[in-house]
């Protein structure tokens, strides 16, 4: 099958683009430089260099594919996003052709069993996520939705941010992000793409499905399997929080969120790799 896929050399686009080429899909990576051409057509993909800003050329692109994945992010957030599903309602409205969006897990807000069905509660950093997502779901495209939460593996992702985290000069502690005691929902980067390979085979339409692998630890218990059982951990209040990371993405690290996604599961899914208690034990590294 020929896809289309945005997103080819960031940390979740690169192993999407691993498993699509492992299972000898043609894969055109729509990329927006000549060093991103260069990294993915040496990974074994076709580049397709243009803007993702520019509907028609994305359309155009899409036209030739027989579905797409949509992976790129940047900093406009709702901008992007609007504009690759504008160009994908336009090529692929109708037509049957699958699409795969990505979401996130935080527009769920706190809860201790999250399911796609469960209402959303977005912290300010991704409401937009959910008008985007409604007006894919209204439209005639064959599509379903991914929503990834805390990504890890190969010593990358926000876990870093964690493991990196400021350190008492006079304790030795590490800080944890707030109080500890929230709940991540946790998925490694390779299971991850095995699920985006899924959704694009058996995905329903009109579905979400959250890509967690069901190990949802603490903070805390992050922390503290970085620093080993010898090492010291300190909690922050939230406002510590937000001063340090700032409101809006503090708000979304200080969720409290627990998911089995059972629905990922029924797709046939079983993430098997490492978890991140698992990888931060062993130092976190690539």
């Amino acid at each position: 099958m020929k896809v289309l896929l945005t997103g080819a050399t960031g940390y979740i686009g690169a192993a999407t683009l691993r498993a699509l080429l492992a299972e000898s899909h043609d894969v055109v990576a729509a990329v927006r430089s000549d060093e991103a051409a260069a990294k993915v057509e040496e990974a074994g993909a076709t580049a397709a260099l243009g803007d993702l800003m520019d509907r028609g050329w994305l359309a155009s692109r899409l036209r030739e594919a027989d579905a797409a994945i949509h992976l790129a992010a940047d900093d406009s957030g709702a901008e992007l996003d609007g504009a690759v599903v504008d160009a994908v309602v336009d090529a692929f409205g109708g037509t049957g052709k699958r699409y795969v969006h990505t979401g996130g897990v935080w527009v769920w807000g706190s809860g201790d069993d999250l399911r796609e069905e469960s209402p959303v509660d977005p912290p300010k950093l991704t409401a937009w996520r959910v008008g985007v997502a409604e007006r894919l779901f209204a439209s005639d495209v064959d599509a379903s939705l991914v929503a990834p939460g805390i990504v890890y593996g190969y010593g990358a992702g926000l876990p870093t941010m964690l493991a990196g985290g400021p350190v008492d000069e006079n304790t030795g502690a590490l800080t944890l992000v707030g109080p500890g005691d929230q709940h991540w929902t946790t998925v490694h980067v390779d299971d991850l793409a095995d699920l985006y390979l899924l959704a694009l085979a058996r995905g329903g339409r009109g579905q979400s499905y959250l890509g967690a692998s069901g190990d949802n630890p603490t903070v805390r218990e992050l922390a503290q399997a970085f620093v080993g059982e010898s090492g010291a951990v300190a909690p922050e209040t939230p406002d510590a929080a937000r001063e340090r990371l700032g409101a809006d993405f503090a708000d979304a690290l200080l969720l409290d969120q627990s998911t089995r996604a059972e629905k990922a599961r029924a797709l046939g899914w079983t993430p098997h790799r490492a978890t991140l208690v698992e990888e931060l034990g062993r130092g976190y590294t690539s």
